[in-house]
């Protein structure tokens, strides 16, 4: 007989970034890049409009 309990879902979960490793990795280095990359668009984006409408 099985002692496991069933599992619903075909997706096996992957362990959280916490439990993978502690140190840092490539994956938040490039998480770290891309809110860089998107905040400074749209602190490009807000000083465009300022300037066009002033």
């Amino acid at each position: 007989m099985q002692d496991r309990k069933p599992r619903h879902g075909a997706t096996r979960r992957r362990p959280s970034r916490a439990q993978r490793s502690t140190g840092p990795s490539l994956d938040m280095w490039l998480d770290r890049l891309v809110d860089i990359a998107v905040t400074m668009a749209l602190i490009v984006g807000m000083v465009a409009l300022a300037v066009t409408y002033l």
